[in-house]
């Protein structure tokens, strides 16, 4: 009989322990830390057989092993392979993650219906839902073809036992918390099972050379559940964002090995499923209200898709001794920094003043192309007068108050005359010869006082 070994394992961090401890030394959780049995895999080659049966690779030199030209297959879905970098990668492991209820699942059997329509054989693992409950999904999806094939199983040895019976081209697993190795002790979802099933999925899908799709569950704090190596042992790493009350849906890349992890692709849940937005700008847009103080349009780059966003700012007489200043996607230090500038060289008098700054949509923006837009939207809630709603602002700016030149200013100059705007407040430095056969006025400006005298008339 196999001599079993105890150990106590993080279920936040993966910090294994020889003893119990109430609070883990590595990452700071209380109570994570979980009894686990773990027995040598020598003793049990029966259980290992599935995952380690693969062709060992062998060694060749660089020069010699063939190149892929084609690498790369659609999903049937546009948006999602830009956020992919350009469609699949045959044996890549893909990651995805999000809140309960969100549209992981119906997400991932849309793109197994679009996949299965293009002549590639899926399988889709699910070890949260039986096959007839499948069947009422894809049914409502209308995603019902011959070469998507089900499996309502949780053993992973019986899982990879399919996989080398049907040879599929894509595997999908719905979720890695409900899988387990028969070989390990430790209950489904621990911090052991799940290391141990993406590995062999991992081994599985390289030699195979098949597309893998992991679900993964998240923690309250949003992180994906487990150890962080789960997120290093795979390819890409993709969240699914959005508020389940709300019908928009975003998918967002934050790992990504063969692509960018700029892009974003965002959907509009409908009783038949998914459905992708092909002009977000005019979507983060629609519900603009004009004529208000503290609205701004900025045209940011997402990857390598330009998006128009309205910047909101609400700036009110603060009731402490210390304003309160809150950011919801954007940088905060950023605002703060802005908000010293406006203070110091516009002379505009906000510290006794509490601001807010919100990024419509949901969506969050980190690069400093948005500071120009912050600042006009801070400045305008503060003296109450609105902007014009035909004006885009795009620019950095400095501490001195100096508005600095920023990357694919042509891309978005060409977004904001698509949607139809009038003036795009832009650096005045460096403008090139395309400035002059834009359709939209394009108003060179050098500092943020320049701007405001300007915009804000």
């Amino acid at each position: 009989m196999a001599k079993a070994m105890t150990k106590y394992v993080c279920q936040q961090c993966g910090y294994e322990s020889v003893k119990w401890l109430g609070r883990c030394s590595t990452c700071g959780g209380w109570n994570t830390m979980v009894e686990e049995f773990i027995v040598n895999h020598s003793d049990r080659p029966a259980a290992r057989k599935g995952i380690n049966s693969l062709v060992p690779s062998k060694v060749q030199s660089i020069v010699q092993i063939p190149t892929q030209r084609d690498a790369r297959s659609t999903t049937g879905m546009t948006e999602t392979d830009r956020v992919l970098g350009g469609g699949i990668v045959p044996g890549s492991v893909v990651l995805i993650g999000g809140d309960p209820g969100i549209g992981k699942s119906t997400l991932l059997l849309q793109l197994s219906h679009r996949m299965a329509t293009q002549g590639r054989r899926v399988l889709y693992v699910s070890g949260e839902e039986s096959a007839a409950q499948l069947r009422l999904r894809a049914e409502r999806l209308e995603a019902m073809h011959e070469s998507l094939f089900v499996a309502a199983e949780t053993d992973l040895t019986v899982a990879l036992q399919i996989v080398n019976e049907l040879h599929p081209d894509v595997m999908i697993v719905d979720s890695i918390q409900t899988v387990y190795d028969p070989g390990l002790e430790s209950a489904p979802g621990s911090v052991s099972q799940i290391r141990e099933c993406t590995q062999g999925l991992l081994r599985v899908a390289k030699s195979c050379n098949m597309a893998t799709f992991i679900v993964g569950h998240v923690t309250k704090e949003g992180n994906l559940a487990g150890p962080r190596l789960l997120e290093h042992m795979v390819d890409t790493v993709l969240y699914f964002e959005g508020d389940r009350h709300h019908t928009y849906r975003i998918l967002r890349a934050v790992k990504n090995r063969y692509g960018s992890t700029n892009e974003l692709a965002i959907f509009e849940m409908k009783q038949e499923g998914l459905e992708e937005v092909q002009n977000p700008s005019e979507l983060f847009l629609s519900e603009r209200a004009e004529q208000a103080s503290g609205s701004a349009v900025i045209a940011a780059m997402e990857g390598s898709r330009p998006l128009l966003l309205e910047v909101q700012a609400l700036v009110a007489p603060t009731s402490f001794g210390t304003p309160k200043r809150m950011a919801t996607g954007a940088d905060p230090n950023r605002v703060s920094l802005i908000l010293a500038v406006l203070e110091k060289r516009v002379g505009l008098q906000m510290q006794m003043s509490d601001a807010y700054v919100n990024l419509a949509g949901g969506v969050r923006i980190d690069e400093p192309a948005a500071d120009l837009g912050i600042a006009l939207a801070l400045a305008s809630g503060f003296r109450d007068r609105p902007l014009s709603p035909g004006d885009v602002f795009i620019g950095e700016i400095g501490l001195t108050g100096e508005v600095r030149s920023v990357s694919r200013l042509e891309q978005r100059v060409r977004e904001a005359e698509k949607l139809g705007f009038e003036r795009c407040f832009v650096p005045g430095r460096g403008l090139r010869e395309w400035v002059k056969r834009s359709k939209i006025h394009i108003v060179g400006v050098q500092t943020i006082v320049d701007t405001l005298q300007q915009s804000l008339t």
